[in-house]
């Protein structure tokens, strides 16, 4: 977890494009990309999902593209790779990324749940992080289904913000205090509910794996927690005196090279039957 990382429900959630926020989201997605978690589980999830030479891949909300150039170079000149992002200043930034790296990826407008694909038109589908922020995310496997080829598969990444934890201070005033991470959140329960979702979409599990997000040991990512300790006095989980407390526990944990905090992202792979 960076101190840039978007609240859930922030302007990731297609309902609250702002054309002004689109450097504040650039940078929070190349950060979180250099976070080692996120670079792990997505190592992980790239290898179980083995796209192949020619194949057709899709990547739903690209962002700036990165994994959708990473697509483009497994599937070679003989395949083809299309990232999917309704952001449009997003979506300007992959292009540009893209040419400039000169990768064949290519990005077009749409949503996660109406995508701009034929059935049965593609082979492999990566959707990391968008999850989270749909209210009817069963819409959105629904349609990975509807576009994959009978056999082709599918990576699911995303967070699951009950994992929240804060740590040294008082049990309960940090539970309250995470708690902030569930309220602002569609799907905030995302990582934990893939496996049932790709099940009750009739696809077929492979594998799953999961990644905890740490967050540095040494400093506390205030813009972050301040975001979260607001939100607890305004819902009136804590006092201001207890949220207060929480503070000065972390920032003399932080000064002790004692700090915990984390989130832990969940994937799963999973093939669409003959």
């Amino acid at each position: 977890m960076s101190h840039t990382q978007p609240e859930p429900g922030s302007g990731f959630r297609t309902q609250n494009i702002d054309p002004g926020s689109v450097p504040r989201l650039v940078a929070a997605l190349d950060i979180q990309e250099a976070n080692p978690g996120v670079r792990r589980l997505r190592a992980w999830a790239h290898e179980a999902l083995a796209p192949r030479d020619g194949e057709r891949a899709l990547d739903i909300g690209s962002g700036t593209g990165s994994t959708t150039r990473e697509l483009a170079a497994a599937v070679g000149s003989t395949g083809s790779a299309l990232g999917v992002e309704p952001n449009p200043g997003l979506r300007a930034i992959a292009q540009e990324r893209a040419a400039e790296a000169g990768n064949p990826a290519r990005f077009t407008d749409g949503d996660a749940l109406s995508l701009p694909v034929p059935d049965a038109s593609v082979d492999v589908v990566w959707c990391e992080r968008v999850l989270q922020h749909l209210a009817e995310p069963d819409k959105a496997v629904a349609e990975m289904a509807r576009v994959l080829r009978p056999g082709g598969r599918v990576a699911l990444l995303d967070t699951d913000w009950a994992t929240t934890i804060l740590h040294p201070g008082d049990p309960e005033i940090m539970a309250a205090l995470t708690s902030g991470a569930l309220t602002g959140a569609a799907n905030p329960y995302a990582g934990r509910r893939l496996v049932g979702q790709l099940s009750a979409a009739g696809f077929v599990v492979d594998d799953r794996g999961s990644q905890a997000l740490l967050q540095d040991h040494r400093s506390v990512v205030w813009p972050l927690i301040r975001m979260l300790g607001e939100s607890a006095v305004r819902r009136g989980a804590l006092t201001e005196a207890q949220r207060d407390r929480a503070y000065a526990d972390l920032d003399e944990a932080a000064e002790q090279g004692a700090l915990h905090m984390s989130v832990t992202m969940f994937a799963v792979v999973a093939h669409r039957p003959e």
